[in-house]
Parts: structure tokens; sequence; C-alpha cells
């Protein structure tokens, strides 16, 4: 018999006893079920080649570190901004803190588009006009002028925050999503922990204006390599999830919709055989909608054909905050931003402790600390991504092959230790002017835990609901960016 009990996140990941009659893994273990089920398309992003998901993967991950770059190159060079321009300490940071919250708030706005009429158009754009505003932000004189161009960095700056775990999702299954978003990830830390030591050398040696004019010439080279190469993930499919309890009960007898308790649109077929179930999932593409078949169709900034199909942007932009009343949502939320406020913290008072006494460091020799960082946050991303990955698939093999998407929170048992201990480390260490080795090492810890809190929570929203994700994403990062602009006014 079936389950009718449909759990958000649980899902039959190994066949462990070959029973499933769906597509399989052909890499690695052969017995691991392909969720969501990949059509018959060839540009349907699951079916691409190897080559095609590495560029796709490369093009994410330029986008990721050039606006991740541009949002975090001034962490490093504040004082000698504040003292050039008479823009206190205070009003830099709130500019950053009004920064991050348009991060999170203007995903109301580009998701619902990217998501109804195409991703490539809104990456394209969101780079565009960060490098005009990086270009803009040196010759700001007066705090007004300041919150203004950090506002509306932000909001187009925005789809790095929910667009590009989604675009992640369209491309790579369920047991190797969580690399993939790991790597995110990392490109997401990782460029805002780089900027500052890149920051600190360009400031000593060219002023730091010529920060933001470096910022404005990578944005400028990503646009580029996005341009040529970034593909349109986009597609409209008809999903199917059945969980499996006792198939010998159902020998030869067609299975009906409301039996699996989804929707399965007009064309979807399941049938029951003895020993298991076959499932045919055929797309839902409109009357002469036809695939990017050429170089140059992939190269069209918008696709017309994107205009066939219904529109849905009412609803993309209220699912959002209805999204809110969702546990698992707003848990993974509220873990992101749990994560991120620590970052936010150590971001705005690296500058101001480590250059002031008894430390003393340049601006170069700040920016250099930042390598600390770096290091936690490749060590989280190869926590949480392979490593992250092997851990849900062994405790689903043991679970008879399902799979549950609270296994992954399993990984936070490490940060239950690590986040206060790094904390303490840092803050109560520099209270105290502890040797400046022990400030480096907690910076590094806070860095790792901020990429296990990010990773763990994106992975854990989107296991739980695949279908929903691209509005479950907004949520998060809604409520994430609102508890990293709160914590300013702790």
């Amino acid at each position: 018999m079936l389950d009718h009990q449909f759990v958000p996140g649980t899902i039959h990941l190994v066949d462990l006893e070959g029973t499933i009659r769906t597509k399989h893994a052909s890499t690695g273990p052969r017995d691991i079920v392909l969720i969501p089920a990949p059509s018959g398309d060839p540009d349907d992003p699951l079916n691409w080649s190897a080559k095609r998901k590495f560029i796709s993967t490369t093009s994410i991950s330029v986008y990721t570190f050039a606006i991740g770059i541009a949002s975090a190159a001034i962490y490093s060079v504040l004082d000698p901004i504040e003292k050039d321009t008479g823009l206190t300490l205070n009003d830099l940071n709130a500019g950053t803190g009004y920064m991050f919250l348009m991060f999170g708030w203007g995903c109301l706005f580009w998701q619902p588009l990217a998501l109804q009429y195409g991703k490539r158009p809104v990456y394209l754009l969101s780079m565009l006009a960060t490098m005009a505003i990086m270009i803009w932000v040196p010759y700001t004189k007066t705090n007004s002028q300041w919150i203004a161009s950090k506002l509306l960095q932000g909001f187009f700056g925005a789809p790095i925050e929910s667009l590009c775990e989604i675009s992640v999702a369209d491309v790579y299954f369920t047991h190797e999503r969580g690399t993939y978003i790991a790597l995110y990830g990392f490109f997401l830390a990782g460029s805002s922990f780089l900027a500052p030591v890149l920051a600190g050398f360009i400031a000593e040696g060219q002023g730091w204006r010529w920060v933001l004019y470096w910022c404005a010439i990578l944005t400028g080279i990503a646009f580029i390599f996005l341009f040529f190469f970034m593909e349109e993930t986009n597609y409209h499919r008809e999903v199917l999830h059945v969980k499996v309890v006792d198939t010998s009960a159902i020998k030869g007898s067609p299975i009906s919709k409301s039996d699996v308790g989804v929707d399965l649109g007009e064309e979807t077929t399941i049938e029951a055989k003895p020993g298991g179930l076959t499932m045919t999932d055929v797309e839902g593409r409109p009357d002469g909608v036809h695939g990017r078949n050429s170089y140059v169709d992939r190269l069209k900034v918008f696709d017309k054909r994107e205009l066939q199909y219904p529109s849905r942007l009412k609803g993309r932009i209220l699912r959002p905050l209805i999204f809110l009343s969702f546990p698992v949502i707003f848990y993974a939320g509220f873990s992101y931003g749990s994560s991120l406020i620590w970052f936010n913290v150590l971001n705005g008072t690296a500058s101001l402790i480590l250059s002031g006494a008894p430390y003393k460091f340049s601006s170069t020799m700040v920016g250099l600390a930042y390598i600390s960082p770096l290091i936690g946050v490749a060590l989280g991303s190869l926590y949480t991504g392979r490593i992250g990955d092997w851990v849900v698939l062994k405790m689903a093999r043991r679970n008879g092959g399902i799979m549950h998407s609270e296994y992954r929170l399993w990984l936070f048992s490490l940060s239950v230790l690590l986040v206060p201990g790094g904390l303490i480390l840092w803050g109560v260490g520099a209270a105290h002017t502890v040797h400046w080795f022990g400030l480096i090492f907690a910076m590094g810890i806070i860095a790792f835990t901020n990429i296990v809190g990010l990773q763990l929570s994106v992975s854990y929203c989107i296991d739980s609901y695949r279908e929903l994700s691209g509005e479950a994403m907004v949520t998060v990062i809604l409520i994430r960016n609102t508890m990293s602009f709160a914590i300013g006014y702790g």
C-alpha cells in the first residue's frame, strides 16, 4: 500500500532492493534514485552534459564571487574612508547594514521576475548595475549619499542571496546538491573574506578609492563572462514524488492520482508492476515552445518563449510572506540568520580592533588577517558539502533507502561547540588584549561556523520543499537579512 502521509523532505533516495523503476545514477553508486526525475529533453538542465553543468556552475560562482567582492571590499579600509570623507564609523557601518537589508528584501522583486521570465537577464542586469554603483561610490561625500549607494547596491545585488541556490537546484540532483550548494557558499562567504585581503594591499598602494574602482573592473569582466557563458536554467516540468511502503499489495493494479496524494498533471502516469513502480514524468511545455538548441539562442538576454507560460508573478510575490508561517522554512531562515549576524559583527569590528591598540595593524595587515576566515570557509565547505552528502547517503541506507531532510541537521553538532567558543575568543579576547594569534584563530572558527549555517540551512529548506524552493528561499533570506540588519542596533 501507499503511505498517504506526505512528509516534506522525505524521499526514497536509495533503491536498496532494485524495485523502483525510474532513472538511477549513472556514476558512483548505481542504486541512487535521481530526484527530481529528469525528462527525455536534452535541454532539461538535469540532462546537461558534465561540461555544460560545469560551465553553468562556473558562471554562478563567477557571479557570486564578483558581487561578494564588491559588497565586502570596504571592511578592511573603513579607517581610511572615515579619515578622508568625514563619515563616522557608525555611518559607514549603518550603510552596510542597509545594504544587507536590501540584499534580503530586494529578493521579493528579483526572484519572482527570474522564476517567471528567466534567471539570465536578472543576473546580467544585477552585475551591470553593481558595476555602475562601484564607479559612483568613491565620489560620495555625505552620509545620505553613502546610504543611498548602499541601498541601491543591496537592491541590485539581491539575486546573490536567493537565486544562485535555485540555479544550483535546477542543474543537480538531490544526492549531489549539497556539494554544489557548499561550493556556492564557499564563493559567497569566501569572497567576503578575500575582499578585505585584496583591499588592504590596494588601499596601501593606490588609495581606498581604487578599492572600489577595482571592484567595478571585476564586475565588468564578470558581466562579459556571464554574457557569453551563462545559460538559462529555468525549465518548466511536472514534478512527481512517490513514497513506496509496500508494493507487493498493489501488483498489477493501476495507481490513481488520489492514491499518490499529489497533483501529477494530465500527462504524468504511474504503473504498478510486481516488485516496484514505473514512473513517467512528461514535460509541461506549452505548444510551440521548443528547447534552446543553438549557442546563439543561448546568448539571448531574454527569451520571448518565456512569455508563453502563464503569469504567476502575483503568487510568487505573496508566497514568500505566507511561507513565514511554515516552521521548516522559518527555522531555516532563523538558523541562517543566526550564523550571518556573527559574520557581520566580525566584519564590523575587525578593522577597529586590529588597527587599534595594542595591535596597530596597518590596512594591509588587517586584510591579511582575513586569510584565516578563508581557511575556515574552505574547511566548512568540505565539511558540509562532500562529507555532508556522504553522511546523508549513509543515513538513508541505514533507514531502508529513505532520506529525511533533517539528516543534514546532524552536521550542526560541531557548531554547538564552535560558535560560542569562537565568539568568546574574539570578543572577550579582544577586550582583554589577548595575543593577536588568538583573534586570528577566532576569525577562522567564526567563518567555519558561518558556512556551516549557510549551507545546512539552505539545503534543509530546498530538500524539504524542492518545488517551492524558489519562493521559500526568499522567505529564508528575508528572515536572515532582517536579523542581520537588526543586530546593528543591538
